[in-house]
């Protein structure tokens, strides 16, 4: 799995050639696959084992949406050309029919007028004036044509490519959803009561009072708390590749503002945990979907939401971009032409909430974040 992973994100730079941006992020996904690949044959624990597979399943998801950004830029390149050649049709079917007389006309015939010698170098000088304007068009008409042919056949070549890369993504995707589960060298710091878990569900009607009582659902808890990291705001990485559809406060389509972030992300993408934390609480919550609450130090909770499948057990500890779950939706081969990469490329959404003291702040506080589009 891994060789062949290799192997088709090598072809991505060529399919997204129109695209240096894209060619770049195929390359990087290569080489994340190929260090990947190598931590994965040293991996002797199961927590080595974990790392290794989440890194190759982001690996793939770097790969796919690269050699799909190439896909689009393709078609979109096919479509233009297309476009503009069938609007030139009367201009492209007059020159054909220059070109034609000409070649199956004799120079003698060709070079002849009726005037005589004069009105004959007059009309060579007129000819060899025309000529090369004639056969640069009839140039620039054939590598038009000859491009849209070679991006018709880099469509198909690179639809089985994006075949290829989505069984080998989901390959990679099983395989670490069993190394998780086989792993049992994570430290707990508290074993959840399952009986104050559901008593508290029972009771909550807002996200607030939810994580307001999540100090109930802790037996057993160890003293103290992971280190404080105040002194790393503003320069976490978010959990999952996406696009920043909506910022903290910004009302939706509903008009409901959310004091959270609202990420798009593709289908299926790995969630990774930004820091070393401890789950809090994981399962399904209110209309959020399945929610994973974190706790990276003393009385701050990073909140995601909208998970299709959540790793890991209340209480444990997990490490920095350990996988926390993976989002929902179905993998798909056709390619969105929006030409902004949303869309049918990311049509899942991840919810991302901080609260410090039980009171929501802004999560651009502490994520690196980038602007829509």
């Amino acid at each position: 799995m891994i060789l062949r992973a290799v192997t088709l994100l090598c072809l991505f730079a060529g399919a997204a050639q129109a695209q240096m941006t894209t060619a770049e992020a195929a390359r990087d996904a290569v080489r994340m696959l190929e260090e990947s690949a190598q931590a994965l044959s040293e991996a002797r624990g199961g927590r080595e084992r974990v790392k290794a597979l989440t890194e190759i399943v982001k690996g793939y998801e770097t790969g796919l949406a690269a050699l799909r950004d190439g896909m689009r830029a393709a078609s979109l390149k096919e479509a233009q050309l297309t476009e503009d050649l069938q609007a030139r049709d009367k201009e492209i079917s007059r020159l054909l029919g220059v070109l034609q007389s000409i070649s199956r006309a004799p120079a003698p015939v060709t070079l002849l007028h009726p005037s005589g010698p004069t009105g004959t170098a007059r009309a060579g000088m007129l000819l060899s004036d025309v000529t090369p304007g004639l056969k640069a068009r009839a140039d620039a008409l054939r590598a038009d044509l000859e491009e849209v042919q070679a991006l018709r056949l880099l469509q198909a070549q690179s639809a089985a490519k994006l075949q290829e890369g989505l069984e080998g993504a989901q390959e990679a995707r099983t395989a670490l959803s069993k190394a998780v589960a086989d792993r049992t060298d994570l430290p707990r710091r508290f074993v959840e009561n399952p009986v104050q878990t559901a008593v508290l569900i029972a009771a909550t009607e807002t996200l607030e009072g939810f994580a307001s009582g999540l100090s109930t659902i802790a037996e057993d808890e160890a003293p103290g708390s992971l280190p404080d990291i105040s002194h790393r705001k503003g320069k976490l990485a978010l959990p999952v590749q996406g696009q920043l559809l909506r910022r903290a406060g910004e009302a939706d389509a509903a008009g409901v503002r959310r004091p959270g972030l609202l990420i798009a992300t593709g289908p299926q993408a790995v969630v990774t945990t930004p820091t070393a934390a401890t789950i809090r609480y994981a399962g399904p919550l209110l209309n959020y979907g399945l929610v994973a609450i974190l706790e990276p130090q003393a009385d701050t909770l990073f909140i995601f939401a909208g998970l299709e499948a959540v790793f890991g057990q209340t209480g444990q500890v997990l490490p920095a971009g350990d996988p926390l779950g993976l989002m929902g939706g179905e993998l798909r081969t056709d390619v969105s032409l929006s030409g902004d990469g949303a869309g049918n490329a990311r049509p899942e959404t991840l919810y991302i909430e901080v609260r410090e003291l039980n009171q929501p702040v802004d999560p651009q506080d502490w994520f690196r974040t980038t602007d829509k589009g």
